[in-house]
């Protein structure tokens, strides 16, 4: 029944991760066009892109949920958003090509990831501060490392206690 209930509240994380970095993304798109006015995509590339964007936005907020736990630690957090944001936009990066003059576009495309990712993780806190997701219980897994702890000292006092007697 635990893990059920935990998985639920995986699917909340994950699909609040989902539908943030969908809408962060259509924004996005929608100041891209307004900024770019010559650029011009398909209907279909454009449904793929979202598309992309809402996965990983749900394996974000996934991630995200177990990366956190109950301790809050900024830099725990902020990593999670800067790992997640490079892989994507580094991935987006057409490197065949590289050109000096691109590199502000290619830093554009990162930092677009990166943002999306925040707006995500801003979500997923304030969601998390409200009570609407829980958090990863840690406790379960700091007992089974204490007792994982309490078992290899009491091994190692063993063995050094063997060794003295020899």
């Amino acid at each position: 029944m635990h893990n059920r209930l935990e998985r639920i509240e995986s699917v909340k994380a994950g699909s609040l991760g989902g539908i943030a970095a969908g809408m962060s993304y259509c924004l996005m798109m929608t100041v891209e066009r307004f900024v770019l006015v010559g650029s011009f995509r398909s209907i279909v590339s454009l449904g793929l892109e979202l598309a992309i964007a809402i996965v990983s936005g749900f394996l974000f907020g996934v991630t995200y949920r177990y990366i956190i736990r109950i301790d809050r630690n900024d830099h725990l957090n902020s990593g999670a958003v800067l790992a997640f944001g490079l892989v994507r936009g580094l991935a987006q990066v057409d490197v065949s090509e590289f050109e000096l003059s691109q590199i502000w576009m290619d830093g554009l495309i990162v930092g677009k990831s990166i943002l999306l990712f925040a707006i995500a993780r801003y979500a997923l806190d304030y969601s998390l501060a409200k009570g609407l997701v829980l958090s990863f219980p840690q406790h379960s897994q700091s007992e089974s490392i204490a007792g994982s702890n309490r078992e290899l000292e009491r091994e190692f006092a063993t063995n050094l206690i063997d060794g003295l007697n020899k």
